[in-house]
């Protein structure tokens, strides 16, 4: 008994040790746009790519990094930060569109990169499908990330990230049903495939539904900030185990309650201090989740394998672009006639090329039983066109944005936005001069040279605020959008408040939203 619990302190010591080797390599390279300016081109995240592929390269390993680790531990909260910061007012704009990406979009991908792995490469069918299903699942963290540090259009990250939530679990609920085809326990036919499908997604969206409301209602009858954090923790993991043990989509459960607890349970539950910090330990936890994954991806390539599946993973990079662009185009140009989507042709093409895939292609790939032949080959496979994706197209996203007129003006936001904090400081300066201008011992001359100091710097204020004004007209309507955000959240939070306090049994829907979207 001794001898075992020796073993087990020893392997629970060396698994720190590789946690904490991990955890400084990520905070090295976190480091390095900080120190030489140019590493602020490389999007942080593909950062840590290049730096695991340079430790692979000389054959250093961290970690195994297996399915379970990213499935079960990883993939829970960066879904439910990405959900928690997903606005539904944004989201149910574009519902018809992106639940067309998610759904049939799967489908498009898996078909694409099969048919031509089965024409093209001669893989076996079943082969070709569990590489296509691995990579039907868009994990555009890279990009998103590069979108708000841009400035671009709010729109343009709610369809990459609506897609991309939604769509990681229709890949996992595909590559589940695929992966059991060749083992024989499962049918493929029209019927079987609806019934699993139904199954899966419902008990996902029932577990996560039932759990977000609880605890929405539940943090109503309280008021304490590091209780409230810890539940959505405890809810994001445990709303994957348990819709998993039910037979349901973890995935699909994770980002339901994500987006419940962020547009819901956050407004009628929390009051504006709480959520800002639980907003902020979500905001560190996802920054603390990516920078170990994408180093992990990138330190666990095998370049001999690589090398030996260089055709097919050309092949697979093929299929997967071309089956991405007839996705993105076609289900774009329904939505636009179905619906008035108005995704406009540079946006979808913005979502062709940002498709990126990652931690959870690496995942379902790494999670082929052992016992199908083809296994090395799917997993070498996969590895190769995330490093395409993450590389190549995370690296020419922003060159494309330029190209097509998408960049934003988030510069130009910031300079306007601290000169108006700027103005706002000095005015409540100037207030509380205001205040003590009788205090015993003031000599009023003094007083009054303070007073013109800071009415002249006010001034300067306004004259560089109006001189952007004027050469920027966007920015009238980025301040209007501003203020209606601004007004908008002092209403939902009356709201809530009067439900704290037993005065409204339940949160009411906001009556200014569409007032003020047709008056600003």
């Amino acid at each position: 008994m001794a001898i075992e619990s020796a073993v087990g302190e020893v392997g629970i010591e060396q698994n720190l040790k590789q946690f904490l080797l991990v955890l400084s390599v990520s905070l090295s390279v976190a480091t390095l746009p900080q120190v030489f300016s140019w590493f602020r081109q490389i999007p942080y995240t593909l950062l840590l790519v290049i730096a695991g592929l340079g430790l692979a390269l000389v054959d250093v390993r961290l970690v195994n990094l297996s399915p379970e680790l990213i499935l079960a531990i990883f993939l829970p909260p960066l879904l439910f930060e990405a959900a928690w910061n997903l606005k539904w007012s944004n989201l149910k704009r574009d519902l018809v569109p992106i639940c067309l990406y998610a759904v049939i979009g799967v489908v498009i991908s898996i078909a694409g990169v099969a048919l031509g792995l089965n024409v093209l490469a001669q893989l076996p069918l079943t082969t070709a499908l569990l590489v296509g299903a691995s990579l039907s699942a868009t994990d555009p963290v890279s990009v998103t990330a590069l979108f708000r540090e841009l400035g671009v259009d709010k729109r343009l990250t709610t369809l990459m990230e609506g897609e991309s939530l939604f769509n990681d679990g229709m890949a996992v609920v595909a590559f589940s049903f695929l992966v059991a085809l060749p083992l024989g326990t499962a049918q493929l036919g029209v019927r079987p495939v609806l019934l699993q499908l139904l199954s899966v997604v419902g008990i996902g969206l029932a577990v996560g539904g039932l759990i977000g409301f609880g605890i929405s209602y539940l943090t109503q009858r309280f008021d304490l900030p590091l209780v409230e954090q810890s539940l959505t923790l405890v809810s994001a993991y445990g709303t994957y185990i348990i819709a998993e043990e039910f037979g349901g989509s973890g995935v699909i459960a994770v980002v339901i309650i994500g987006l419940i607890l962020g547009n819901f349970g956050s407004r009628i539950g929390m009051n504006p201090r709480t959520r800002v910090i639980v907003s902020e330990f979500w905001e560190f936890l996802a920054f603390f989740v990516n920078s170990i994954v994408f180093l992990l991806i990138g330190d666990q390539v095998r370049f001999t394998h690589l090398g030996e599946n260089l055709a097919i993973i050309a092949v697979t990079v093929a299929g997967m672009v071309l089956a991405r662009a007839i996705a993105v185009y076609g289900l774009g140009l329904i939505a636009n006639r179905l619906v008035n989507s108005d995704i406009s042709l540079a946006q979808q093409t913005v979502l062709w090329w940002g498709g990126l895939r990652g931690s959870v292609s690496i995942a379902l790939a790494l999670s082929v039983p052992t016992i199908l032949s083809e296994r090395e080959d799917v997993i070498a496979t996969v590895f190769g066109v995330v490093l395409f994706t993450l590389l190549v197209q995370g690296l020419t996203t922003k060159p494309l944005l330029e190209k097509l007129n998408l960049l934003g003006d988030q510069p130009l936001r910031q300079q306007y936005l601290e000169l108006v904090a700027r103005q706002t400081a000095l005015k409540r300066v100037l207030r509380y001069l205001g205040q003590i201008e009788e205090r015993p011992g003031l000599d009023p001359e003094f007083y009054r040279y303070q007073e013109t100091l800071i009415k002249g710097e006010l001034q300067r204020l306004e004259e560089q605020i109006d001189k952007l004004q004027d050469e920027y007209p966007n920015l009238r309507t980025f301040t209007a959008e501003q203020l209606r955000m601004e007004l908008l959240a002092v209403e939902a939070d009356t709201y809530a408040e009067f439900v704290r306090s037993g005065r409204l049994n339940q949160e009411l829907a906001p009556l200014l939203e569409d007032v003020l979207e047709d008056e600003l």
